[in-house]
């Protein structure tokens, strides 16, 4: 089979993230992150719920791309229904970060003074509620300085610094899980609970991961570990039956990473 693009690989590196949720929801931001949910779901998390996007609960794996077969509904959903689930931590989202640093704060609301910011992104859009109430990664196609900073220009996403200050009652379900660029996978599992790098994708140096970000990073191991390639079933997976069109590849594309 066709070696892994980089794009798969990432897929991957998203869906291992999901493992171990069970039956939660699986809320996601952006292409990549959607095929690793759906990956997840169809080999290792059986449980995981996904939606329709709308007020269904779904049980087969609808592709992002060519042909939708009709939705097999095995749920309802409606929005009223979703924070049932967000306040109680029976959900894992991965949302895009705009910028993020060794904390886990992150922001995709401006950049720039909030007042008066040099440009408009998307605002809080239920980040806030987000990291306090349930488990939460991010994914970054493009890793630089420029999103991997030493302090965010506003917390849209609330860090671990920040949800300690908050105290234990607040912080009862914050969780920055992981965070999935296009160079590795990077998690807070360390007593700091500051960003550790955990894996470099094949063919990623640790040397680039380093300048490529705004603030020192921990490390799992003085030896990183390469994030695993996807099986052939999962490449297959992938091709046939999640993204037949391959438009996964176009984000890191667009994205200008490597």
């Amino acid at each position: 089979m066709k070696a892994a693009t980089p794009a798969e690989i990432c897929a991957v590196a998203v869906a291992e993230a999901f493992r171990g949720d069970g039956e939660v929801l699986a809320s996601c931001f952006g292409t990549t992150p959607v095929v690793g949910a759906r990956l997840a779901r169809a080999t290792f998390e059986p449980d995981l719920l996904l939606t329709d996007g709308l007020c269904s609960l779904v049980a087969n794996i609808a592709p992002v791309s060519g042909r939708q077969p009709e939705a097999v509904v095995e749920g309802h959903l409606p929005f009223r229904r979703s924070f049932d689930l967000l306040w109680g931590g029976r959900r894992h989202v991965m949302m895009f970060a705009s910028q993020i640093d060794a904390f886990g704060n992150q922001n995709f609301a401006c950049i720039g003074p909030h007042a008066k910011p040099k440009a408009q992104l998307l605002g809080m859009r239920g980040a806030p509620g987000n990291t306090l109430n349930h488990k939460t990664s991010y994914w970054v196609p493009q890793h630089s300085p420029r999103v991997f900073v030493p302090k965010v220009d506003v917390v849209s996403g609330v860090g671990y610094d920040r949800a300690q200050a908050l105290g234990p009652r607040t912080s009862r379900f914050h969780c920055i899980h992981r965070v999935v660029s296009n160079l590795g996978v990077f998690d807070f599992d360390t007593p700091e609970k500051r960003m550790r790098l955990v894996s470099l994708h094949p063919g990623v140096a640790r040397e680039e991961v380093v300048a490529q970000t705004g603030f020192d990073l921990l490390t799992v191991a003085d030896k990183i570990p390469e994030s695993r390639l996807p099986s052939d079933e999962e490449l297959r997976l992938i091709r046939e039956v999640i993204d037949p069109e391959g438009v996964m590849n176009e984000e890191l594309r667009a994205a200008g990473a490597r």
